[in-house]
């Protein structure tokens, strides 16, 4: 394995860790869930564009952000219920 590969998949771990972190930002994604679901989706995209990941990644950043806003979005659909 060349040391190019090794920090190209070392690149693409990290950066797809710290995606998650937004991702896992449950305050930002009840305070403001369009928003946080528009940053999550941005950056997913970059990360393609920049060729960190690749198709299949990007797919699966975009299904986990969308689960995201549908959760947010029923969460505060049973607060205002709870209320």
């Amino acid at each position: 394995m060349n040391h190019e590969h090794v920090k190209g998949a070392a690149d693409r771990t990290r950066e797809i860790a710290l995606w998650e972190i937004m991702l896992r930002d449950d305050a930002a994604l009840l305070d403001h869930p369009g928003a946080h679901h528009k940053a999550l989706l941005t950056q997913a995209h970059a990360l393609h564009r920049a060729q960190v990941i690749d198709q299949e990644d990007l797919s699966d950043l975009l299904e986990q952000a969308d689960g995201a806003l549908a959760y947010a979005v029923e969460a505060l659909l049973d607060r205002q219920n709870n209320e």
